[in-house]
């Protein structure tokens, strides 16, 4: 196991010249591979396998999942009904309204990820082009005022108030991220004149717990979803659809649906993730649609932004 672990140690540039870190971290290797060992041998529909995370702690791991929940007495807006689709599948990555696969490295910021992923959709439906933008702007400015806690946590619902407040997006190319790498905010550097036009109008809240709105919903751009993610089912997803109750409901993450499809006689959500390419398939997710909830909660509490 430990020729294991050196490989690994190499695959991921890992550093440690401490015994004791070194000796702490190859037990958690171990773990996590007996962990995929056991899940690839059980006939599950998805397969498990090693990445960037095997040898953290669940603490560690834990730090980086950013969605805050709602605070008490914050008000949810009325589900919009949308018209049911009767298609197949829907993918909009290869439709071209999903930007490459992010990282938001070791700061608890997807809910930002969560949330311009969900602007570059929308704004790709209404326009046809595709932007990446900043979640750097998100995390350093949409902060405590809108209820958002920067690398410790926050929701998508309350970054898109910041936009709605009359802010509008800025460029990935102008304001880069970096708290991925410094585990904290920066100071917010927001210029109204180095911006783009784009900004939230509205969002819309799809019908909760049920697939059948959230596939109509998805039929019109991609979606910002929360899901439960502290699990190691999850934490080790490689390929194929997760369909495992031992995910989880309580939502503790913020992703993208952007699609739906069938795989193996499975219906699945197409999720992307903002943990770069090394995590899942290449960055992304097949969670199977079941009813209620979802797996991992998925289908708990699907937005869809409106641009200007």
């Amino acid at each position: 196991m430990q020729f294991n672990y050196i490989g690994h140690m190499a695959t991921y540039n890992r550093q440690i010249t401490d015994v004791r870190e070194f000796i702490t971290r190859l037990e958690n290797f171990t773990n996590t591979h007996n962990f995929i060992n056991e899940i690839n041998a059980s006939n599950m529909t998805h397969t498990a396998g090693h990445n960037q995370f095997s040898d953290w702690s669940h603490a560690e791991y834990k730090q980086m999942l950013g969605y805050a929940g709602r605070a008490e007495g914050m008000t949810t807006r009325a589900p919009t009904v949308f018209a049911e689709t009767n298609a197949s599948s829907v993918n909009w990555v290869t439709d071209g309204a999903v930007t490459p696969v992010k990282d938001q490295g070791q700061c608890g910021s997807c809910w930002a990820f969560s949330t311009t992923g969900s602007l570059e959709g929308a704004h790709y439906v209404a326009t046809g082009e595709l932007l990446s933008f900043s979640e750097q702007q998100l995390v350093d400015c949409a902060g405590l005022k809108y209820g958002n806690y920067a690398c410790n946590g926050g929701l998508q619902e309350s970054a898109y108030a910041y936009y709605e407040d009359g802010m509008k997006a800025e460029l990935e190319s102008v304001y880069p991220y970096f708290s991925g790498t410094t585990q904290k905010k920066g100071t917010c550097a927001y210029d109204s004149s180095s911006t783009t036009a784009v900004t939230v109008s509205d969002y819309l809240a799809v019908t909760p717990n049920t697939p059948s709105q959230m596939k109509s919903a998805l039929t019109t751009q991609p979606l910002a979803v929360s899901i439960e993610a502290d699990k190691m089912v999850f934490q080790t997803y490689k390929t194929g659809v997760l369909n495992s109750t031992k995910c989880g409901t309580s939502l503790d993450h913020a992703v993208l649906a952007v699609g739906y499809g069938t795989e193996a006689g499975q219906d699945y959500w197409l999720v992307k993730n903002s943990w770069n390419t090394t995590w899942g398939d290449q960055g992304y997710i097949k969670l199977a649609i079941v009813d209620g909830a979802g797996i991992c909660g998925v289908q708990m509490e699907p937005l869809a932004p409106h641009t200007n």
